[in-house]
């Protein structure tokens, strides 16, 4: 390559991260492990180093899940809450990995706990990355019976992403589950409507009808392969893809 050739940046510039709570779990699935967030939080400043616009959506299984709640009788709404107060808490733990390796971050919450991060506002968040701060939008919709998944979707719709990456434990979406079904194959691309269709399980049909009626495309990637995430905001084919076409 000439040392003329001018680099290739990143195809988004603006980019909304699905994540589970269980990537910040320690051994056995549950509560935050400071390790594993310096690990994501590394990965997220390969893509914030190329000058990309980070937003960030963070669930709460490590610490709460709302369906064990209402099996014993909790209401859902009260379990559903609750739920969405765990996601402060992971979003402050990644705060603090985040701002310990130089990578300027803001937690934002849909409920109102302005000790501890500011409330979710539309504008004041794409201020902050387009000052070159990642945002944690945390809280869920700030509404029960929606899951972070949606509140995923709505943000990045809100603050005019270009893409929805979903962090997962596999490399995309499949026929099957690939842990159970070694058979099961992997798909490069699938439209909305397939996705519906099929009813994948990587992320709920309301989340994705919602990507679908806005045209927000949705890559979905092993977070923990070295560099998928990096390759992904290249524009590189990683994981499965999920679009209109």
């Amino acid at each position: 390559m000439s040392n003329n050739t001018p680099p290739i940046g990143p195809k988004y510039k603006r980019i909304v991260l699905k994540l589970s709570g269980e990537v910040l779990a320690g051994p056995g699935g549950c509560g935050i492990d400071p390790d594993q967030a310096e690990t994501i939080a590394a990965k997220i400043k390969t893509v914030y180093d190329l000058g990309v616009q980070v937003g960030m959506v963070i669930g709460a299984g490590n610490l709460w899940r709302g369906a064990r709640g209402v099996a014993q009788g909790m209401e859902q709404a009260t379990a559903d809450h609750m739920g969405m107060i765990a996601t402060v808490m992971n979003g402050l733990a990644l705060q603090d990995a985040l701002e310990r390796i130089g990578v300027p971050t803001r937690v934002q919450t849909a409920l109102q706990m302005n000790q501890v991060a500011e409330p979710y506002i539309r504008l004041r968040a794409i201020r902050h990355m387009e000052k070159g701060r990642v945002v944690i939008i945390a809280g869920g919709t700030g509404n029960p019976y929606f899951t972070t998944d949606t509140a995923a979707a709505l943000r990045a719709m809100e603050i005019n992403a270009d893409v929805i990456i979903k962090g997962t434990q596999v490399d995309g979406v499949y026929t099957d589950d690939p842990k159970v079904n070694l058979s099961a194959t992997r798909f490069d691309h699938l439209t909305y409507s397939q996705a519906i269709e099929y009813r994948v399980r990587v992320m709920d049909l309301t989340a994705i009808t919602l990507c679908m009626d806005n045209k927000m495309p949705l890559i979905v990637l092993n977070i923990w392969d070295d560099r998928s995430l990096f390759d992904a905001v290249l524009g590189h084919p990683v994981g499965t893809l999920i679009d209109a076409d």
